[in-house]
């Protein structure tokens, strides 16, 4: 089965209006182009402007209570593909819709979730972020401490989709591959990676560990970046990609706004498990 995959590549900034706009504009572009799936970047509705938890929604909401979920169902439905949401700030655990009070986070912080719309516009999965970003970059912001605004997640998602069958990720997670066995293990047929990775960590690790996470699970890998200058003292890579499952970088885009799209061979991926049956050698 081919299908056609989209990686979105923002410069987001503290306007959700101008950055769903933004989105919408790169989605209507990439649906023209006969894209099935769009992946948008990591933080894509917003990423800076104050405590994130002044933007969460609680999964589920509508109309004022769900204005970013609002967006990705309508787009899904508009367009009749496959959205892969980056993350939005949710400030309640899987499992809850409405406003299950219980599941509620209660200490100020917000989960990382990265929503999966289907074409019909219904939500159909829900990936929360576990590894957070608290490390010390030999950039101008220097520090990062993800922890103090997030809470990490715990659950490893998969889910069937018209495209393939997609294992979740987001941005730092791509670091730990034994996240990426497990979604093997799984059966992922394509990775999706929403990152906003520095532009120091971007220019000297992004594509290596890429490229080693489709090789190494022979999967397609689509990451979707944000990619320039955000603030005096936050900019990003970009380079957003789609990787084949032999490591064939198959489309990219450098920096700015746009997006890489290509097409993707679930036949092409099948046999080259078939001739390398490194899930049946697995040892560990």
């Amino acid at each position: 089965m081919n299908s056609k995959v989209a990686a979105i590549q923002m410069v987001t900034c503290a306007d959700i209006e101008k950055n769903l706009d933004t989105a919408a504009r790169l989605i209507s572009s990439a649906a023209a182009e006969g894209a099935n799936l769009v992946l948008l970047p990591e933080v894509f509705a917003v990423l800076e402007g104050g405590p994130m938890r002044a933007y969460g929604e609680v999964e589920g909401g509508t109309g004022k209570e769900g204005v970013i979920q609002d967006f990705l169902a309508t787009q899904a439905k508009k367009h009749k593909l496959v959205v892969v949401g980056g993350t939005i700030p949710l400030i309640s655990r899987p499992g809850s819709q409405g406003v299950a009070s219980d599941r509620l986070i209660e200490d100020g912080r917000v989960r990382a979730a990265c929503l999966v719309y289907d074409a019909n516009g219904e939500q159909i999965a829900r990936y929360d972020k576990i590894h957070l970003f608290d490390v010390v970059v030999n950039d101008q912001q220097s520090k990062y401490s993800e922890s103090r605004s997030y809470e990490a997640g715990e659950e490893i998602v998969c889910v069937e989709t018209s495209v393939g069958r997609l294992g979740l990720s987001v941005c730092y997670d791509m670091r730990f591959p034994e996240l990426y066995r497990e979604l093997f293990r799984r059966d992922a047929e394509i990775v999706t990676v929403p990152a906003a990775f520095t532009k120091v960590t971007g220019e000297a690790h992004w594509e290596p560990i890429l490229k080693a996470r489709a090789i190494e699970n022979q999967c397609y890998v689509i990451a979707a970046g944000q990619g320039g200058r955000h603030s005096q003292t936050r900019e990003t890579w970009g380079h957003s990609m789609i990787i084949d499952p032999w490591g064939k970088i198959l489309a990219q885009v450098a920096e700015g706004e746009g997006y890489a799209i290509a097409e993707i061979d679930l036949a092409y991926l099948n046999q080259i498990r078939e001739r390398m049956p490194i899930k049946d050698h697995l040892k560990l």
